[in-house]
């Protein structure tokens, strides 16, 4: 039973875009940009309260196809035929966006010339993700043009691995590339987190947009959440023998208005308690507690447990970079499996269906470690198995599992992979 979700070749992928895009704006794209999707190792749910994470960005992506409109070249899209009636004259200062998963397009009209005008495009759906890149770098003064641009994706949605953050780091690099705005990777993550918490109304911490731009191939990527300082931390798989699974339980969750902003604000509530309790004006978040410290303070409450998940957490995280370091790959097998436990248990952000994956895949001697990963809820579960046992991994786990549950489970085999790229054609 083979149960492998395998991308199409990147090459593939890219000459499928072109034709997209030749096909909705009847001329070629200038440049491509390619963001991936990542998956956490270890560190769920600290980077928003200044952590250590450890994520790394895997083999699938969104595209990016773009070039500058023209009134003489290609055909009249719908949704500028529109513009044209609506506002009348040529419409090349505007913003059109083109999905060609899903064969739909949005436009945001040349007459959108300040961030509050483009706040009344939210429609709560996928175009708000691309509509937030544009908001924020109007919002920061930031000088752009018009733009045609053609949307594919491989990385799944909903499933804990980072679509959103993809997508507008794809299109923020198309932008950056296109209009040659003079801004570092750290700060083109930085907007595109500011996007999404303030535009989309997810309040996330830096980490996925943070992989999405900065991962480096065969690496993972230690962040300091707090510092932005981060290290690229050689992951060894191929010497070891091992390969990194993710398993997708099929269970899907959205974040927006979810119990992921709840956690936030459980943390955030934790803080100002412990800042009274310790005597600790300065206190600014989680990442300046100690354990010593939740444990002089002996309360069962959900904040607390909130705080415990974090604080331990943290020190996972630093383990598991210090583990990488030796290639002792049993030591962060086993910090993998602590984290899931303290997820479950303390944070609250599993399920049945994550458990029980995790509970088949740790039930096997080729599996070194496995966890949730992402916001959790649902998702998907990442495994450190033996490579000689990967079609295995797929009989005992994802076969029992879908037999289980009745849903239809799949697995994705990945390695680390470099941040967002862009070229021009």
């Amino acid at each position: 039973m083979d149960f492998v979700d395998r991308p199409l070749l990147h090459d593939q992928r890219v000459e499928s875009l072109i034709g997209g895009f030749e096909r909705a704006f009847g001329r070629s794209p200038v440049g491509i940009a390619a963001a991936p999707g990542r998956v956490n190792l270890i560190g769920e749910h600290v980077d928003y309260n200044a952590g250590l994470v450890l994520p790394f960005a895997v083999d699938r992506s969104v595209l990016v196809a773009w070039a500058w409109p023209t009134d003489d070249v290609g055909i009249e899209t719908e949704s500028r035929s529109l513009q044209r009636q609506l506002h009348g004259g040529a419409v090349s200062g505007s913003i059109e966006f083109q999905s060609l998963d899903l064969n739909t397009s949005f436009l945001i009209g040349a007459m959108f010339e300040d961030a509050h005008l483009i706040e009344q495009t939210r429609s709560h759906d996928w175009t708000d993700y691309p509509s937030s890149v544009v908001w924020a770098f109007r919002n920061e003064r930031i000088d752009y043009g018009g733009l045609d641009l053609a949307i594919a994706g491989n990385v799944p949605q909903g499933a804990g691995l980072s679509s959103s953050a993809a997508l507008e780091v794809a299109v923020a690099g198309a932008f950056r590339d296109a209009f040659e705005i003079a801004i570092d990777d750290v700060r083109l993550a930085q907007l595109c987190q500011r996007a999404e918490n303030e535009f989309v109304g997810v309040q996330c911490g830096i980490m996925d947009q943070f992989a999405s731009v900065l991962s480096v191939r065969d690496h993972a990527l230690l962040i300091d959440c707090r510092s932005l300082a981060y290290e690229a931390v050689p992951l060894r798989l191929d010497a070891a023998g091992l390969t990194i699974v993710i398993a997708n339980s099929a269970v899907g969750r959205e974040l927006a208005g979810s119990a992921y902003n709840d956690r936030r604000r459980e943390c955030e509530e934790a803080v100002g308690d412990l800042r009274a309790r310790l005597d600790r004006t300065e206190l600014a978040s989680l990442r300046d507690v100690t354990a010593d410290d939740l444990e002089q303070q002996a309360i069962d409450s959900a904040p607390m447990r909130r705080a415990r998940h974090v604080v331990t957490e943290i020190a996972r995280v630093a383990a598991a970079a210090d583990a990488l370091g030796r290639d002792d790959f049993a030591a962060l097998g086993s910090l993998m499996v602590e984290s899931h436990i303290s997820l479950r248990d303390d944070y609250e952000v599993s399920s049945k269906e994550l458990d029980l994956l995790v509970g088949l895949s740790t039930a096997q001697e080729y599996v070194l470690g496995a966890r949730l990963t992402g916001a959790g809820f649902g998702g998907c579960t990442v495994n450190l198995v033996r490579t000689d046992a990967v079609d295995a991994f797929s009989r005992d786990v994802i076969a029992p599992y879908r037999e289980r549950t009745g849903l239809p489970a799949v697995m994705y085999v990945t390695s680390p992979q470099a941040g967002l790229r862009t070229w021009r054609l």
